[in-house]
């Protein structure tokens, strides 16, 4: 069963009622719910343009172990960093995993964050081979898929790379994750269980 997030009835200009608006690290992460009539669906979408080491908005009620998560999203600015994620097996806002597309990198990195320290997981079967273009200002889809230890990333509708890790094997919560100065905007939250 899959369930979607499109933040279409939330009330403008706050944060949408369901989430936990947090951070791993410090600053003053701002999600708030934003008219965009470039939205795929319209007319809302959750808009991240506060700054902190990495916000986190983490969906309230959701306990997956084995499952995917997908959100449209669209990278408008920052000049430290340009970035749209997805989190998975939330312990808290210092244990997760994470996979993130950067339009300033372009490229797509799953990493895990223990204690709030993250770190990148490497890909099975080759080295290296994190890039793939991540125009700004464009809509884009990010989705990742994860049943035990093996995780899939796949964007824009393209399988790019599987990583495995046993780091956090119970259900946790997801949640979407931006990076330092990124104004992202994200959309149709969709997740759902696989048994």
């Amino acid at each position: 069963m899959a369930e979607t997030a499109n933040f279409d009835d939330a009330p403008i200009g706050s944060a949408p009622k369901g989430w936990t608006i947090t951070m791993t690290g410090k600053g003053d992460p701002q999600w708030t719910v934003e008219k965009d009539d470039t939205a795929p669906s319209q007319a809302n979408v959750l808009k991240q343009s506060g700054k902190a080491t990495y916000p986190l908005a983490l969906k309230d009620g959701t306990s997956i172990k084995n499952g995917f998560i997908a959100v449209k999203f669209k990278a408008i600015s920052g000049s430290e960093d340009r970035a749209a994620g997805l989190v998975w097996r939330a312990v808290d806002a210092n244990n997760y995993y994470v996979v993130r597309a950067n339009a300033l990198e372009d490229n797509v990195v799953l990493y895990k964050t223990v204690n709030g320290v993250r770190s990148p997981l490497d890909i099975v079967g080759r080295k290296g081979g994190y890039g793939v273009p991540v125009p700004a200002g464009r809509w884009h889809t990010l989705r990742v898929e994860f049943a035990g230890t093996r995780f899939s990333a796949i964007y824009d509708g393209k399988a790019l790379f599987a990583v495995e890790d046993a780091t956090f094997m119970e259900a946790g919560n997801i949640g979407l994750w931006t990076k330092a100065d990124s104004v992202t905007v994200f959309d149709d939250l969709r997740y759902g269980e696989t048994r």
